[in-house]
């Protein structure tokens, strides 16, 4: 059987390993928990999936390949393209009925891909996405991770794994046992998020 190694510290911690024994899990057949998820498999469940997509964002810094040439544009006052105005990923979801929201929890000031990024959720809202931003700067919020996550159709969770800075290593699924932890963390994640107009409004 292939194992998966686990880097989390706070998994690691609730393990009781033989000394010598490599932290690694096994995948139960019961469930289909594969490998941690690459970019372009990952990139597949916004194509499948059949109702809802939720994220949880949780980064200051995301280092997206694609993304470099624009943010250095960004940073130098450059005009940004015509999909900022209307996002085609999104739009290419909730045409299709498919509702997709975000809450991301930051902290202001915010840093130089922030801002990058906020100034594109408009163009995300007109697509049709649904985002709640929570800054700890202004208001303490408890009960969330403090990393990233997808949850799709409220039955599948997958948790997404970066860098220290910010660079995607892959997503991988949870245990379906792990649900009613993570939908209880979108649940408290909209409950205090507040709208990404009334913040960038506020912000500014």
């Amino acid at each position: 059987m292939q194992g998966y190694v686990i880097t989390d510290p706070g998994r690691l911690a609730q393990l009781d390993l033989p000394e010598g024994e490599p932290p690694s899990w096994f995948p139960l057949l019961s469930w289909r928990a594969t490998s941690v998820l690459g970019e372009v498999e990952f990139g597949r469940l916004f194509e499948t999936f059949e109702r809802t997509a939720f994220r949880l964002e949780t980064l200051s810094v995301y280092d997206v390949e694609e993304e470099r040439e624009e943010f250095e544009a960004f940073l130098a006052g450059k005009p940004m393209p015509p999909e900022w105005s209307d996002n085609p990923w999104v739009r290419s979801m909730t045409d299709l009925g498919k509702t997709v929201s975000r809450v991301h929890v930051l902290s202001s000031p915010l840093t130089d891909y922030l801002r990058y990024e906020l100034s594109a959720y408009p163009g995300n809202i007109t697509a049709g996405e649904s985002i709640g931003i929570i800054d700890l700067a202004r208001q303490r919020v408890t009960g969330l991770p403090d990393h990233d996550f997808w949850l799709f159709d409220d039955a599948v969770v997958y948790r997404m794994h970066y860098t220290g800075s910010g660079k995607f290593l892959g997503a991988e699924q949870l245990a379906p046992a792990r649900l009613p932890e993570y939908r209880g963390y979108r649940d408290v994640a909209q409950a205090a998020a507040v709208p990404f107009a009334d913040y960038w409004e506020q912000y500014h």
